[in-house]
């Protein structure tokens, strides 16, 4: 069968990649073209348009790049009716592929499939409306969505989550502490792993107070998991002359071998949970009070943290805006480095998270859907 992917951006290109990995074992015919990036062309097929041609993110940018983003959207139609694929597999990335699926839909009358279901549960909930009308089917990733498109009358599937599958395959998961220590020249002293975001912004904005909070625990050191394509010269503008080292590329090791992280919000806080690291989740915006108060009357969700979502209750602080402050961060790390029963507290509610999850196989799971959903077409 011919499947036709988009992913907008460098996470989806990563998930519809383990997608097109699943749909080949289930159908050894499949033809792929899309809009993707290097890891989804790395499983064959045709790459129409990278998304670093495309990845437009909030109303300024998207201004700027008008002519760009027109062009790609006139691109993606053509392609998609010449090519006429069995089905239409969107990633994510909601404000392009959902014009994508209302084309494919009332134009051509393909089959439109969704994995991983855009964050309208978080705010854009009346988008709602056109995954009704446009989506055939819709396939989640994270188990608390099923009650909220459960409330809008849409049947959904839950297929497990990615980041389990990656956890449960990761390299080095029984390094030891000493090895780990040795390969990266860092201290014989307890870690505190410090995840500031993976942007030049988020870092700026996170991390100087991080290293401020952290660097009151003396008996442990603290280090950096490095961003991919942010150098490290850009991180010593705010290590100099500090204790604070920098891995690259060693997320997932640096969290196993540490004692507590601070995290910024995102997958990283899950993906600290399912390694079992007490954590604190830090996030700094401007505008004090009142952006914090406009923030959270913009969401419809009661927390940020996926753990905290998941759980649908505190497993981990939430220190958000004019609550991350240097004596905050420092009052929550005390608690987790210190205090037994808060850490046997917060490793409960992680495994109450972990059940929730399930086992891998989210791909795998969705492959088969898809394909036994178009064959029975």
């Amino acid at each position: 069968m011919k499947y036709y992917l988009i992913a907008g951006e460098a996470s989806g290109d990563l998930h519809a990649s383990k997608l097109m990995n699943a749909l080949k074992k289930e159908d050894p015919q499949a033809q792929f073209r899309f809009f993707g990036g290097d890891l989804m062309q790395a499983e064959g097929g045709t790459l129409v348009k990278h998304y670093s041609e495309m990845a437009y993110m909030g109303f300024i940018p998207v201004l700027l790049n008008i002519d760009k983003v027109l062009h790609n959207i006139r691109l993606c139609k053509s392609d998609i009716e010449e090519f006429h694929p069995d089905v239409l597999i969107l990633v994510d990335y909601p404000g392009f592929n959902l014009r994508m699926a209302k084309f494919a839909k009332t134009r051509l009358n393909i089959p439109v499939h969704y994995y991983i279901s855009p964050k309208i549960w978080a705010w854009k909930e009346y988008r709602i409306k056109d995954i009704k009308r446009y989506v055939d089917k819709m396939y989640s990733i994270l188990p608390f969505e099923i009650p909220f498109y459960q409330k809008h009358h849409y049947q959904i599937d839950y297929v497990g989550n990615p980041t389990v599958d990656e956890m449960a395959v990761r390299p080095f998961a029984d390094e030891k502490f000493d090895s780990f220590i040795s390969e990266n020249n860092l201290e014989n002293k307890p870690i505190i792993a410090l995840l500031a975001g993976s942007r030049k912004a988020e870092i700026t904005a996170n991390l100087p107070t991080m290293i401020d909070a952290a660097s009151s625990f003396t008996d442990y050191q603290l280090v950096i998991a490095g961003a991919p394509g942010i150098s490290p010269d850009f991180y010593h503008t705010f290590i100099s002359g500090k204790r604070v080292s920098i891995v690259f590329e060693k997320t997932y090791r640096l969290l196993q071998q540490s004692s507590a992280a601070l995290v910024t919000s995102g997958t990283a806080t899950l993906e600290t949970a399912i390694l079992k690291i007490p954590q604190v989740v830090c996030y700094k915006m401007g505008g004090g009070k009142i952006a914090y108060n406009l923030f959270k009357h913009i969401l419809k969700v009661k927390f940020v943290s996926l753990v905290n979502l998941i759980a649908d209750r505190e497993i981990v602080k939430e220190l958000l805006v004019h609550l991350f402050t240097t004596e905050n961060v420092k009052n929550e790390l005390d608690k987790i480095l210190n205090d037994p029963d808060k850490r046997k507290q917060m490793l409960q509610g992680y495994a109450e998270v972990a059940e929730r999850l399930g086992n891998p196989g989210a791909p795998q799971n969705a492959a088969k859907k898809i394909v036994a959903t178009i064959k029975s077409l």
